[in-house]
């Protein structure tokens, strides 16, 4: 039961970096005033305005939280959620923590020398989503079928490879939960604020100040679905494409450490060419290979 809990909670790096980046955003977005320029001399009226409206000047964040209502508790929820995903994606979806380059030149080494135990060996020893894509891959390995039973290697690495992929994109799919939910939220406080200023119409409260509670209410929470939603939607779409890029990397780097093991391609020694193929045209790596 811990063991598969285990794999998708942050390890310490990244828990050390997710603290710290929401101890930052709190800081940020609680405590920096958001409006310097209100505080500065009007060019018409002069230091006069400024004295006459002295709080509007020096207005911080926090303050705009609080007049925002209990929406904005949910909306900082979101904010720090989203940070603390960025951060686990930065951390994991990355070429050197998917499919280490060092890895990968082990591994082709033992492929060319038809050591699959070897091979295994180094899989087990660095955990990688390309070290469990050739796992799986060379529990099928078969000397007496055609080509080292190529078919049935290739097919479990594919399936180990939907699994890596949707075990990443999960968190990836957070950000889009995120990035639609914290609009919504503020849309939400927008109408409810805009029914506590039609509520004060209703009692004869027509006065602007009867009604500005309402409107901020209103255009805070709206602000604040945005100032969460958008930042997460774009780091949604650059980590879909981000994972998309690294899994077709592993792909590629399995697909061509099976070739070396059935005979298809051949490697003399060491792995290093390897990658100077895999940069190739596909359809001539195997020919300038052997």
């Amino acid at each position: 039961m811990i063991e598969p809990f285990r794999k998708i909670v942050p390890g310490p790096i990244a828990r050390t970096w997710i603290a710290a980046a929401a101890t930052w955003w709190a800081a940020l977005v609680l405590f920096v005033p958001l409006d310097p320029l209100l505080a500065q001399d009007d060019p018409v009226s002069g230091p006069a305005v400024k004295e006459a409206v002295p709080a509007v000047g020096q207005k911080s964040a926090l303050d705009y939280y609080k007049d925002g209502g209990a929406f904005m508790h949910i909306l900082l929820a979101c904010s720090i959620g989203t940070i603390a995903v960025v951060v686990y994606c930065f951390v994991q979806i990355t070429p050197a923590k998917m499919v280490p380059t060092s890895q990968v030149e082990t591994v082709n080494a033992a492929m060319a020398r038809k050591d699959v135990m070897a091979a295994y060996q180094v899989c087990g020893s660095g955990p990688s989503a390309y070290a469990n894509l050739l796992s799986a891959a060379l529990l099928k390995v078969n000397f007496n079928r055609d080509l080292a039973n190529k078919a049935s290697m290739t097919e479990a690495a594919l399936e180990t490879l939907d699994e890596e992929e949707h075990k990443q994109m999960v968190w990836v799919n957070y950000l889009n939960v995120f990035a639609t939910l914290a609009p919504m939220i503020g849309l939400l406080g927008t109408v409810w604020g805009m029914i506590q200023s039609f509520q004060e119409l209703a009692l004869g409260n027509s006065k602007p100040q009867d009604l500005a509670g309402g409107i901020q209410v209103a255009m805070i929470t709206t602000a604040g679905g945005l100032l969460v939603g958008i930042p997460a939607m774009f780091f949604y779409f650059f980590f879909r494409d981000r994972l998309g890029s690294v899994v077709t990397k592993i792909q590629k780097n399995v697909s061509f450490a099976i070739d070396i093991l059935s005979g298809e391609i051949q490697l003399e020694g060491a792995a290093v060419p390897a990658q100077e193929i895999l940069q190739q045209d596909p359809g001539t790596a195997g020919e300038e290979a052997v």
